[in-house]
């Protein structure tokens, strides 16, 4: 018989990849569009193209489809995963009507016009009046209507990217209710749009009804490819496609975390821990737990914004020569700053990094820091020094999630790009003094899509099921105990004391120089 095969295809924030996996799991070719982030016209602003991610999607299965005929003619369903938070505005058409505001953006709407009394009420007595100011400022949709009121009467639909790629393979504009993660209407624990509409929702976030997508359960088919997308992407008209969910959680299900007494770490652009569980709980009071992709569960999740960014931002700024070295020797630059992270100890000799390049909703005065400089310190202190304070920070958010779920985590799965070198794999291990577990397949999210599906299909009676039979670890990690004594009394003596010793100075520098601005 002829082995079948899924097409996933995983837009990030800096790429596109096309990926074709077989039932084993087992990622049998890929193909990578890289692109910049984003492009800026004003302090803050974070805009891309839609049409390029979807250009991206066409050239990476165009290639594929070319460099391997044989194997692109046992693909029997396509699947998607996406950024988050990314806003793709369209008219009835679905044409593109502006840039795209991803999920970088720092913009802020004014809301001037203040919410309902009773919702003010609420938010005052819950002590969130403020985060609520906040949140509602950041809506992509309230600014749009503020600045741009001509873009949004035209807008019948506002989409996450994940909802603009099935309308572009489908022509239905439909939504995996595991890929709402936004500035958007939803109600996470109930898993759909508010039926009420005195909801405070729809004023927060300031999006009607009628402009947000249908959602449907991950693992459906929604329709399958047209004749159009067929033509673009090379596509075979009338396969069909799945609805799967958001990056982070395909990830989640990549690394084969189904319960609370695992993690999944996300090496990504923003870094993030999640776990699976059957309740609905808030790590963060009033910052929801997401849909997972398996249905009738939800990810619980810290994040940290910014995350291995800031490995991008260290390569720009400081990483120049290895920078020219790779690209003699022909290898990615992150192998040779990888290579140094053996030479420095467990906290890099003293030097202690709290990664707020980007500061979060219970955080907002928070800026990042690295305390402890000396004569010894070097670029590959400083290299380690964010490895170590992104885990610390990923320990606080495991904390979290422990006293919540009241269960201990006991194992950590490891996806996104920084979970390829070993030595990482090794300070995660050692710093969160349990097992790690690397996946055969950095390309979790691609994978979680490919599980979702595979069971849609029918190949597979149930996620556990696919789980099982697709998701493989090559290597182990277990933690050293003279390393992971280290980082506990760091942790506890110092990290967890850094924002509060200097959060009064990060004010005092805000109000000095109005930056942030908000």
């Amino acid at each position: 018989m002829r082995e079948e095969y899924v097409l996933t295809i995983d837009c990030g924030t800096q790429s596109v990849r096309a990926l074709i996996f077989n039932k084993q799991g087992t990622l049998v070719v890929k193909e990578k569009i890289e692109f910049e982030p984003y492009y800026s016209h004003n302090p803050g602003w974070a805009e891309q193209d839609p049409e390029l991610y979807w250009e991206s999607v066409c050239k990476a299965t165009q290639k594929l489809k070319k460099e391997n005929p044989e194997l692109w003619d046992s693909i029997i369903g396509v699947s998607a995963t996406t950024q988050r938070d990314t806003g793709v505005f369209v008219d009835k058409d679905g044409n593109v009507l502006r840039p795209a505001i991803t999920w970088l953006d720092q913009r802020m709407a004014k809301c001037s016009e203040p919410l309902p009394i009773l919702d003010n009420l609420m938010f005052s007595t819950v002590g969130m009046q403020k985060t609520i100011d906040l949140v509602r400022k950041k809506s992509k949709a309230n600014w749009v209507k503020e600045n741009q009121p001509e873009i949004w009467e035209k807008t019948h639909k506002y989409l996450q990217v994940s909802g603009y790629f099935t309308f572009k393979l489908t022509g239905r504009m439909a939504d995996s209710v595991a890929s709402q993660v936004g500035h958007i209407p939803y109600d996470y624990k109930k898993k759909s749009w508010p039926k009420s509409n005195i909801n405070y929702r729809w004023n927060v976030f300031g999006i009607d009804r009628d402009r947000l997508p249908e959602l449907v359960e991950p693992g459906t088919i929604v329709g399958s490819i047209t004749e159009k997308a067929a033509e673009e992407t090379g596509i075979k008209a009338g396969t069909p496609f799945v609805i799967s969910g958001s990056d982070k959680s395909c990830e989640t299900l990549g690394v084969g975390c189904l319960d609370e007494r695992s993690a999944s770490i996300s090496f990504g652009t923003t870094a993030t821990i999640q776990t699976t569980t059957d309740k609905y709980y808030e790590p963060i009071q009033f910052f929801p737990s997401y849909t997972a992709v398996v249905p009738g569960r939800y990810n619980p999740e810290i994040e940290i914004n910014r995350g291995y960014w800031m490995i991008s931002w260290f390569k720009k700024e400081f990483s120049s020569r290895e920078v020219h070295e790779a690209k003699e020797r022909n290898i990615q630059p992150e192998e040779l700053l990888n290579e140094l992270l053996g030479k420095i100890p467990p906290g890099s000799h003293g030097l202690m990094l709290q990664p707020y390049w980007g500061a979060a909703h219970k955080l907002p005065e928070a800026k990042g820091a690295i305390l402890g400089f000396g004569d010894v310190h070097t670029r590959a202190h400083i290299y380690r020094s964010i490895i170590e304070g992104i885990n610390y920070a990923l320990i606080e958010g495991a904390e979290k999630i422990e006293k919540k779920s009241k269960k201990r985590l006991e194992k950590i799965m490891l996806s996104g790009g920084g979970s390829q070198s070993d030595t990482i794999c090794q300070i995660t291990a050692d710093m969160f003094n349990r097992p790690v577990y690397k996946g055969t397949t950095y390309e979790a999210s691609g994978l979680g899509a490919a599980i979702s599906c595979m069971v849609g299909l029918g190949i597979y009676k149930s996620y556990e099921e696919a789980v099982k039979g697709m998701v493989h670890y090559s290597k182990e990690f277990l933690p050293n105990n003279a390393n992971a004594g280290v980082y506990s009394e760091l942790y506890n003596r110092v990290y967890t004391k850094i924002y509060s010793k200097l959060r009064s100075l990060y004010k005092e520098i805000q109000d000095i120089t109005k930056y942030p601005e908000h």
